[in-house]
């Protein structure tokens, strides 16, 4: 018995749809969770759940901006039928945004779809989103799961947690139209070092940042598949013709030290114009990262062949 939880029981909440409280020894519990356990010990063992969990070939994690530009929408939509087109199953956080747009892209095509809560079962968050998440614990292969107690209220620190769950139960991660400090970045991070694949739409400067640091690029359903498949796509970059200034910058530059203005400008030789000049034009290609501090280092872009970052 798991404290504050009937194990393996169904019991009725507000809206009449029955809950289930499953361990890692119920035939229910996802199997991707159970292995990705193996190697993330602060996963979830434990998970109430509304709905049918159904085990598919194929699972796709879509996440992405809560303030999302009509765009995003479309595109997290798009690539939700997409996935339910392959027989897969479409898994998010049910936030407002690319969230909320993927759910529902699943739904339209008849498919499924999870909602991974960072509350309580019986806590809905967003509450704007109840009907949707009603909607998908009644669907035939939808459900809405949440490794809280069934009272626990949203925190920051839970929906980090969600996140990492979110990255468990799928294959691939795809981030869409993620800004700033996205809480994506946190279910990308997650799926890297789980060793999922991570994929993102380009568009916010978030995704921008993945796809410079080696996520997959997705731009369609052809993308989907290669993805799929196992022979992703990466975004390629023009580099600076050999010998000017940003190739200059570019070799005084470390994949992994951070180095600030004056260290290079001592590295590469240039004045103060010209490496603040060859930054800017490196940093819209993607092949330079602004690293803390006002410091600065060279981008997996900058290499002929990007790798998937898995760790």
């Amino acid at each position: 018995m798991t404290a504050g939880r009937q194990v393996a029981n169904c019991y009725p909440l507000v809206s009449g749809a029955p809950v289930q409280t499953v361990t890692t020894e119920h035939p229910a519990f996802p199997r991707r969770l159970l292995e990705a356990r193996g190697s993330m010990g602060s996963l979830p063992g434990v998970l109430d759940v509304r709905g049918r969990l159904v085990e598919h070939a194929v699972a796709v994690a879509i996440v992405g901006a809560r303030a999302a530009l009509a765009t995003d929408l479309q595109q997290a939509g798009d690539l939700a039928r997409a996935v339910v087109e392959r027989g897969g199953v479409v898994v998010s956080g049910g936030a407002i945004g690319v969230d909320s747009a993927a759910h529902r892209g699943a739904l339209a095509a008849g498919g499924a779809t999870v909602v991974v809560l960072g509350t309580g079962i019986a806590v809905p968050y967003p509450m704007r989103n109840t009907g949707l998440f009603e909607a998908i614990a009644t669907s035939p292969a939808g459900a809405v799961i949440s490794s809280f107690p069934s009272d626990a209220s949203p925190r920051a620190g839970n929906f980090v947690a969600r996140n990492a769950t979110i990255a468990a139960l799928a294959d691939v991660v795809i981030v869409i139209g993620a800004r700033g400090r996205s809480g994506s970045l946190h279910t990308a991070d997650a799926a890297r070092r789980l060793g999922r694949l991570v994929a993102a739409v380009p568009g916010g400067d978030a995704c921008d940042h993945l796809l410079a640091t080696g996520a997959a690029l997705i731009e369609s359903s052809a993308d989907l598949d290669r993805a799929l498949a196992g022979d992703p796509r990466f975004r390629t970059a023009e580099l600076p013709d050999p010998g000017s200034d940003g190739q200059r910058l570019l070799d005084a530059l470390s994949d992994r030290d951070p180095r600030d203005l004056e260290d290079l400008i001592v590295r590469s030789g240039l004045p103060l114009r010209a490496v603040q000049r060859a930054l800017a034009d490196l940093e819209l290609r993607g092949l330079v990262l602004l690293a803390p501090g006002q410091a600065y280092v060279r981008a997996p872009l900058a290499s002929p062949s990007p790798a998937v970052v898995t760790a």
